[in-house]
Order: C-alpha cells, then structure tokens, then sequence
C-alpha cells in the first residue's frame, strides 16, 4: 500500500542582513519567534503584486501597440453589427 503524504514544506535557514530602521519595523509587526513566518508571507505578497503589476503593464502595452489594428477592425465590423443588432 503506498501512503501519500501532501501539504509537506520544507524550510531552510538563511541569513539575512536588514538595515537596522527595516529590522524595528518587523520587529514591530512580528514577534521576535514569528519574523519568519511574517517574512514569508511579505516576500509571497510583494511578488505576487510586483507581478500583477508588471503583468498590466505588459498588457497595456500591448494594446497601445495594437490599437490602430483593433480600432479599423472594429469599424470594419461595426456596420454588420448593426445590421444584425440594430438596437445595439
């Protein structure tokens, strides 16, 4: 019988230097046997920000690009459109 064993998180140790005003401000938020936890989900919300941010920038991007494209696309199809949607 195989047993299958989910959810396991390894940790490592690592040694981090901090400027001294950015070590007050953890110490602030987190007790002194909670920093890890505290850093780990600070470092998992800053990445997921920093790329939800990069992510819409590409987008935009992207459609400032593309937007002489969409823009005559969108007048060739505008008169079927209205054909088939008058109300529309």
């Amino acid at each position: 019988m195989t047993t299958i064993i989910r959810d396991i998180t390894l940790h490592r140790r690592v040694n981090v230097t901090l400027p001294e005003d950015t070590l007050a401000l953890l110490d602030r938020v987190a007790k002194k046997g909670d920093r890890s936890a505290f850093l780990d989900k600070a470092v998992h919300y800053y990445v997921k920000k920093v790329g939800t941010y990069n992510l819409k920038c590409e987008l935009k991007k992207g459609a400032i690009a593309r937007a002489d494209r969409d823009l005559a696309i969108a007048k060739e199809w505008f008169p079927l459109v209205a054909k088939v949607w008058p109300e529309w």
